[in-house]
């Protein structure tokens, strides 16, 4: 896999664990009164033996070594010694290898269509001559 398609799982991976751990956070956080004038809010209810306190720490730390991931993977794309100019000089060198190869492909499928169509002309009088050679039946 290119390190450009690794970049992008990676990209997938931080937005997918920064989805679920603020989902989880929304979802476990225990009320608090926003203002002395509302009232208490209600008891979080909570299962038996979970530590909610770890998880957010745990995905936290899942979330950091994620992003540190990326930046190694960063860090590794090559670095471009030449200056703009360059980089544009093999743009349009790259370009017109491109048209140059469009081209051919072009003129061998164009080639193929018209072999095709031989093949498939000289089929029709194939079994054109194999109905003709047949004789009718006699009742």
């Amino acid at each position: 896999m290119d390190i450009i398609s690794q970049l992008q799982e990676q990209v997938n991976l931080i937005a997918h664990l920064a989805f679920n751990t603020i989902g989880t956070l929304q979802r476990d956080a225990p009320p608090n009164r926003l203002s002395p004038n509302y009232p208490e809010p209600p008891a979080h209810p909570t299962e038996e033996g979970t530590n909610f306190s770890e998880q957010p720490k745990l995905m936290s730390s899942t979330l950091v070594k994620a992003a540190k991931q990326f930046d190694a993977l960063v860090a590794a794309l090559p670095i471009s010694e030449s200056g703009e100019e360059a980089q544009l000089k093999r743009i349009t060198e790259l370009q017109a290898e491109n048209d140059a190869i469009g081209q051919e492909l072009q003129k061998q499928l164009e080639a193929a269509e018209k072999e095709l169509n031989q093949v498939q002309e000289l089929f029709r009088q194939a079994s054109d001559n194999c109905l003709n050679l047949k004789k009718p039946d006699d009742n």
